[in-house]
């Protein structure tokens, strides 16, 4: 089976060396590169006065371990046994763009994060996925001004391509189970002062469902898929 790069269906998603595994344009969703951007997104109409400074994002890091939860559990709240993939697409995003910097460690909001992760360490891309929060510098200023977020979603939808690839070849998914979901929701933002504000999320994950087995996130793509 020739192998393929879901860069070529325009997902912008290409697996990295160290992962060779010949299962067509699906073996792609097994490990991403790149990061999107953090959870609190790119502006909104109260920017100016507001100490949100979403549009930056941290380099990429491949050097850092992954975090273990600390004593006690984290304040993150755990995944939900759920085994359909759009359903747990739709809890992962909440989880992404949800986090309280008053009363949460950004580390301790790392370790809750990774609780999500698939325990298939050739498949996980968790540089991909921690990188939706922002780097220590900016958490802290977020605690400093005590921004907090909360998230819905109204709909989850799998890729045009992924749609595609499962068409051309169905029997593909079968090596990982990793399936590709794009999720639209809302954050509600709110800092000191009484400031705040809402805006529209997007984000395209990869969700590892095996049959008989809860879902897992697998990764975070470094850009929308339609």
């Amino acid at each position: 089976m020739r192998k393929r790069s879901l860069d070529a269906l325009g997902l912008g998603w290409q697996p990295p060396r160290r992962v060779m595994i010949a299962a067509g344009v699906l073996a792609a969703l097994l490990v991403l590169a790149g990061a999107a951007a953090w959870w609190t997104g790119r502006g909104h109409s109260d920017s100016a006065s507001a100490p949100h400074t979403g549009s930056s994002a941290p380099p990429k890091s491949t050097s850092a371990p992954a975090p273990k939860p600390p004593p006690g559990g984290s304040k993150v709240a755990g995944p939900p046994p759920i085994a359909d993939p759009l359903a747990f697409a739709r809890a992962s995003a909440v989880m992404l763009w949800t986090f309280d910097a008053r009363t949460t460690s950004r580390d301790d909001q790392l370790a809750g994060m990774h609780t999500w992760m698939t325990g298939e360490t050739a498949y996980a891309d968790w540089d991909s996925v921690q990188a939706q929060i922002p780097d220590p510098l900016l958490w802290s200023r977020l605690k400093d001004n005590a921004q907090h977020a909360s998230a819905t979603t109204s709909e989850a939808h799998f890729p045009s391509a992924f749609k595609q690839a499962l068409t051309e070849n169905p029997q593909a998914i079968t090596e990982a189970y990793i399936y590709a979901v794009t999720v639209r929701g809302k954050t509600q933002l709110a800092w000191n002062g009484g400031g705040g504000g809402a805006e529209d999320r997007q984000i395209t994950l990869a969700v590892q469902c095996r049959p008989g087995k809860d879902c897992r996130l697998a990764a975070v793509a470094p850009r929308v898929a339609p």
